[in-house]
């Protein structure tokens, strides 16, 4: 038995970002693309979609008319070798809505919620690629065994495009910076 009778060549190959942007949208649901390589994300659980939902919801709230936030659509973090996230919530400019592909450049904010089999990736590798992408904010939402979680904030370094790490919350949630806003985590 071959690789291509178990995956699609596509999944044995680097993609450019002229192949990506051939596919269609459900083509792209549910993959993220690191170094030209597809790489396939299982299913969110309900409890981790409606964090990511009621974390944006929130932060759109509070953000003002300058900054939407929104859950899971492609941030184009290098177009060679293409990397497309697929963060949780993102924070970005809306006068940018329309445009495609959201660049890191057009965000504010990123935010990761942790589930099982994505933990390497949202507390190391991620950040890493945000940081030199220059995002200026990354929280790691980690789902707590007490059922509330804890947000783990970081800060953009601009000189080193590294995150410094910056609080950390558990019940509320009280930012000043990017934006002032007090989300109750226990109501998530």
């Amino acid at each position: 038995m071959t690789a291509e009778m178990v995956a699609p060549a596509w999944m044995h190959q680097q993609i450019t970002a002229e192949e990506y942007e051939s596919w269609s949208e459900e083509q792209c649901a549910g993959i993220e693309i690191v170094d030209g390589m597809v790489v396939v994300s299982p299913s969110a659980s309900k409890r981790h979609n409606r964090l990511a939902r009621l974390l944006a919801n929130a932060l759109d709230a509070a953000a003002g008319s300058d900054w939407n936030a929104d859950t899971d659509f492609d941030v184009r973090l290098q177009d060679v070798p293409l990397t497309n996230r697929r963060p949780d919530v993102i924070v970005y400019r809306a006068d940018t809505i329309d445009i495609t592909p959201t660049r890191p450049e057009h965000v504010l904010l990123v935010a990761e919620v942790v589930s099982p089999g994505s933990e390497t990736t949202d507390r190391v590798v991620k950040v890493d690629q945000y940081a030199k992408a220059g995002i200026g904010f990354y929280w790691r939402i980690e789902q707590a065994a007490t059922g509330t979680p804890l947000v783990y904030t970081y800060l953009l370094d601009p000189a080193t495009r590294t995150y410094r790490e910056g609080d950390v919350f558990a019940g509320t949630l009280k930012i000043t910076a990017p934006f002032a806003a007090e989300i109750d985590l226990g109501q998530i």
